[in-house]
This record gives C-alpha cells, sequence and structure tokens, in this order.
C-alpha cells in the first residue's frame, strides 16, 4: 500500500472527524475537532485520575460516563462503519 494510498484512506467527509482504522476495530481523528476531543479526553482524565488517588471509588463514577460518552462522539462522528479490518478492503 502506498503513501498515497494511506493518506486518502485517512480523509474523511464533512461532518465528521473520525475515520475507521486501516488495520483493528475502532476509529482515528482526523479533523482538529476529532483531535480537539480525543485531548479533551485526556485533559479531564488527569484530574480525575488525581482525584482517584484520594478516593478510589470517584475514578469509576466519573471515567465510565466519559469514556462512554467519548466512544459514542466517535461512532456518530465516524466516516464509515466500525467493523474489523486488515488493511484496505
Amino acid at each position: 500500500m502506498s503513501v498515497r494510498q494511506i493518506r486518502d484512506w485517512y480523509r474523511a467527509r464533512p461532518g465528521y472527524w473520525f475515520r475507521p482504522k486501516l488495520f483493528g476495530w475502532g476509529a482515528v481523528p482526523v479533523t482538529w475537532q476529532g483531535w480537539a476531543s480525543t485531548f479533551g479526553l485526556i485533559a479531564l482524565s488527569l484530574p480525575i485520575a488525581m482525584l482517584a488517588a484520594q478516593r478510589g471509588m470517584a475514578f469509576l463514577v466519573l471515567t465510565v460516563p466519559l469514556v462512554v460518552g467519548y466512544i459514542y462522539l466517535c461512532w456518530a462522528k465516524t466516516d464509515g462503519d466500525w467493523k474489523w479490518r486488515w488493511g484496505s478492503d
């Protein structure tokens, strides 16, 4: 597979922030909105992890809805379907 084919695979139509992974299951961010939401997840997870050092259950109570919401956002904003892939079709 050439670099051009890989580059074209990771382009999304307008309105979509993610593209299905070329190998494996899931999606990768391909626009600034996708990257911003990914970094936002990380930025919100860090204080939660620090809070978990003091209160163990707070980590689960706050992290699970955050991650589930992020996965839903990824699924809704992915230009294509989520399925197992082993290279391009």
